[in-house]
């Protein structure tokens, strides 16, 4: 089992920031913690990579700076 963090870890989520109350939280948590609907989806930003979807039962290993962002979750292109 990993140690508890000495503090909060600070994300950001939709460029808000929010602080994280443990290092690993799963998908559904940082939902709540930033109030996303169902309507949206949840992404993790991977400077140099591709983003990663995060699903509502995915843990994630949190670290400070980390960042997040919503995207609808139905994509209409070409509608206005």
């Amino acid at each position: 089992m990993k140690p508890e963090p000495k503090g909060d870890i600070v994300i950001h989520i939709d460029k808000k920031q929010y602080r994280a109350p443990k290092e690993e939280m799963t998908g559904a948590e940082l939902r709540a913690l930033a109030g996303i609907t169902d309507k949206y989806d949840l992404w993790k930003k991977v400077p140099g990579g591709d983003d990663i979807k995060i699903g509502r039962d995915e843990v994630v290993v949190l670290k400070n700076g980390d960042h997040f962002y919503t995207a609808p979750s139905t994509l209409n292109p070409g509608a206005f």
